[in-house]
């Protein structure tokens, strides 16, 4: 009698999520961590614009209230050209890198880096005006989201899809959620353990499969009120640092 070889437990990881760390969220790094565990992911990536602080807070809420769920440690990077996505990061990468720049400091942390909606007209993203070199930017990089939740009009998704096949990148789907009702409603089902980097990186090498779901406009509205609400509470956007003379 044969035994084959067990399979590797499945993951369900959501890459891309926001709190109210964010400059655009009200939803409570504790109340993120909830959503996400009812909803059955493994794995949440918390990506604060320019920011870890929401992150770590989730990663304990999670470690203390939630065992089925992991919180890995992330930011949504605002570089010259356009947002990447920062895992495993220990301190936040400061906005207005170059992308390669970005990339190398991810890097310098042990981390992983993505590229965020790269196709998507209306936001900060890489692929949407005459970034120079910006394939060669896109080979670099861990994975491309091929499906972002986010994205309501014209072709984004499927042309980061696309992109994704034609370099060889894996593409996954997020949902780049702001509020708690958005959490997990895109995901990626992978084999492996992604808890680590190259846990993480060795699973995105295998079979992927994306659960494509769409964030309600409604929810979308939602935006500009968390901005006013943010500004008044005095989180308004990270800048830049000012380069000295």
């Amino acid at each position: 009698m044969t035994v084959e070889p067990a399979r590797p437990a499945a993951a369900f990881v959501d890459l891309h999520c926001h709190t109210s760390a964010s400059f655009d969220s009200l939803a409570a790094p504790a109340a993120v961590v909830r959503a996400a565990a009812a909803r059955g992911l493994t794995h949440l990536a918390i990506t604060d614009h320019d920011r870890i602080d929401g992150a770590l807070e989730g990663a304990a809420v999670a470690a203390r209230d939630a065992p089925g769920l992991t919180v890995l440690v992330g930011q949504e990077i605002r570089t010259r050209a356009g947002d990447m996505i920062g895992l495993f990061l220990s301190e936040p990468i400061p906005p207005g890198l170059a992308p390669s720049d970005a990339i190398a400091a991810v890097r310098a942390q042990g981390g992983l880096v993505g590229i965020a909606h790269p196709f998507d007209r209306f936001r900060g993203s890489l692929g949407k005006g005459e970034t120079p070199g910006f394939e060669s930017i896109a080979a670099e990089v861990d994975w491309i989201e091929a499906w972002n939740a986010r994205l309501m009009f014209g072709d984004g998704n499927a042309r980061a899809a696309e992109l994704a096949m034609r370099l060889g990148i894996p593409g996954i789907a997020v949902s780049d959620a702001h509020t708690t009702l958005e959490v997990g409603v895109a995901a990626t089902k992978l084999r492996g353990d992604p808890t680590t980097a190259e846990g993480l990186r060795s699973a995105l090498a295998g079979p992927l499969e994306l659960a494509m779901g769409r964030s309600s406009a409604y929810v979308r509205l939602l935006g500009p009120a968390a901005k006013l609400v943010q500004r008044a509470r005095g989180r308004g956007r990270v800048q830049p640092p000012v380069a000295s003379r």
